[in-house]
């Protein structure tokens, strides 16, 4: 049985997660600007919650790295920085690949298809939410079926820092045509069964992609 922590907080029904979930959303979209303060008592009544699951929010929010905890000083929205994006992005692409690897062999027609459709919804749009909705899914479909629930929490954990880094930067950069075609690369490596060049692909997607997000966040 797995521990509650070692579940994505997406999947955590409990009301911690749900308070996660709630002040991760605001946090990856912009709501809360980093270096905002969050107040344990004014999320504890909003939430009709006491202090005990806000403080397992933080803890998992902190771990996530959408928070930062200081002695003393209560608890605040990270900072965006272009090494921590570097660090995300190398923790993605090796773990992605990993689960891709594990995936391979057990992938199914239908999880072929849900990543085509996931494909096709990120072609020429221009909501960059909608996109990163549909990019999610795209690496769902072909990395989900290796079916390690801990891999897969820390996927999605690391993809939801990821996410943050995009809506902060995706105006200043020339992402999706890119990444569009890389797509359609892996994904043809994926259907022909070439795990080690689909791998390889999926390893320099994820790498590309989030050496243009720092190099955009340094400029900013």
């Amino acid at each position: 049985m797995k521990s509650e922590t070692q579940d994505p907080i997406d999947d955590d029904r409990s009301l911690a997660g749900q308070i996660a979930r709630a002040l991760a959303s605001q946090i990856v979209s912009g709501v809360l600007q980093p270096g905002t303060r969050l107040r344990q008592d004014e999320i504890a009544q909003a939430f009709r919650a006491s202090h005990v699951p806000v403080r397992e929010a933080f803890r998992r929010l902190d771990a996530q790295g959408l928070v930062v905890t200081e002695p003393r000083r209560g608890v605040r929205v990270a900072t965006l920085d272009p090494a921590d994006v570097i660090e995300v992005t190398e923790m993605r692409a090796a773990l992605e690949t990993l689960a891709l690897q594990h995936a391979m062999p057990k992938l199914q027609p239908a999880d072929l298809e849900r990543a085509r459709e996931a494909l096709e919804a990120c072609v020429g749009q221009s909501d960059v939410t909608v996109w990163e909705a549909a990019n999610r899914r795209f690496h769902d479909a072909l990395t989900v079926p290796c079916a390690l629930p801990r891999l897969l929490a820390a996927i999605s954990d690391l993809h939801r820092v990821s996410a943050r880094h995009l809506f902060a930067t995706w105006q200043s950069l020339d992402w999706q045509p890119r990444s569009d075609d890389e797509h359609r690369a892996l994904l043809k490596a994926v259907e022909q069964k070439r795990t080690e060049a689909a791998c390889k692909l999926l390893r320099e997607h994820i790498l590309d992609a989030g050496r243009a997000l720092a190099a955009a966040l340094e400029r900013k």
